[in-house]
């Protein structure tokens, strides 16, 4: 009998197309051609993203999301597949195309991104209530993106309690403008790890300062991990109420070649050092350290390597 999932990756599932390099600084112009190396297609969203990030670290991991019956529906399902995530909570709708994005890449590796939410922007509680099964046998479930589930967030609070009712943690994480704060302070209290990056969390807080956005959260319910990604400057976490630790940037081991996916891959080795135990700041450096490996390669999950990989580069 097969045994249930570490984690599930609930959300946006996406197609990815990396077109690289893109002068950003300036206005392509209409009727302008750009060369540019060979267009790649991959797989994007926090559910391709994190969840091949967790794989990759050894968790056991199930993918649950909506694609299009379409070519990149069944591209995204093929992919994970191959990555030994379970896809059996991973629905297809007809009619509606499966979300897509342009992730325009400069030659620093900085991003823009030309995003259809498609299929992705159907996922609503009765997503979840369908699959409370599956979820309950889970010890973790990661939702997201807050900003990019139009049918979700104005009912994420009851999600997230009846996640955390079937005995399931849940971690909420943000993109595409943070979603609005109003959807959000209702679940705070019922979520246990909630660490949006610095531009998300002051989107939702209108502060400037890591330290008064988490005060911010706080204030409104938090009552589990807490921080905010700051990029280059590392990670502010905050445990507990009260708490507060610095986790530092890890130096990618190779060039930087792309900074597509460094957020979800700390996500994912956040979420996989709190499975296997390890402490907030343990976590923390570990997913560092995955995000750190994430921008040697072009794409979200080319550059991700082991667990034993990316603990020794944590430790290193």
């Amino acid at each position: 009998m097969t045994s249930s999932p570490d984690c599930v990756v609930c959300g946006t599932c996406v197609a990815d197309m990396l077109v690289r390099p893109v002068p950003l600084e300036q206005p392509i112009g209409g009727g302008r051609l750009v060369h540019v190396d060979p267009i790649a297609l991959t797989t994007g969203g926090i559910v391709c993203n994190t969840g091949i990030a967790l794989r990759r670290l050894g968790v056991t991991v199930a993918a649950a999301g909506m694609v299009g019956d379409d070519v990149w529906g069944r591209e995204i399902r093929s992919r994970l597949d191959r990555e030994d995530i379970r896809t059996g909570m991973m629905e297809m709708r007809d009619g509606v195309a499966t979300s897509s994005t342009a992730v325009l890449i400069d030659p620093a590796g900085e991003r823009s991104f030309l995003h259809h939410v498609g299929a992705a922007g159907d996922l609503d509680l009765a997503f979840v209530q369908r699959h409370i099964a599956t979820l309950a046998a889970c010890r973790y479930c990661i939702v997201g993106y807050l900003g990019l589930l139009p049918r979700l967030e104005p009912r994420l609070a009851e999600a997230v309690a009846l996640i955390r009712s079937a005995g399931c943690r849940v971690v909420v994480e943000t993109a595409g403008g943070a979603g609005a704060m109003a959807d959000l302070v209702p679940a705070l209290p019922s979520i246990d790890v909630f660490v949006p990056s610095l531009d998300e969390a002051r989107v939702h807080t209108q502060t400037d300062d890591p330290h008064d956005m988490i005060a911010c959260y706080r204030r409104h319910g938090a009552a589990g991990i807490v921080g905010v990604k700051r990029g280059a400057e590392g990670t502010l976490l905050s445990p507990s109420p009260g708490l507060m630790v610095e986790i530092p940037c890890i130096a990618a081991p190779e060039p930087v070649i792309d900074t597509t996916g460094a957020g979800d891959s700390f996500l994912a080795g956040f979420v996989a050092g709190l499975i296997r135990g390890m402490t907030p700041a343990e976590s923390g450096r570990l997913g560092a350290a995955a995000a750190a490996w994430c921008v040697t390669r072009a794409g979200a999950t080319a550059g991700l390597r082991s667990f034993d990989d990316t603990l020794s580069l944590a430790r290193g």
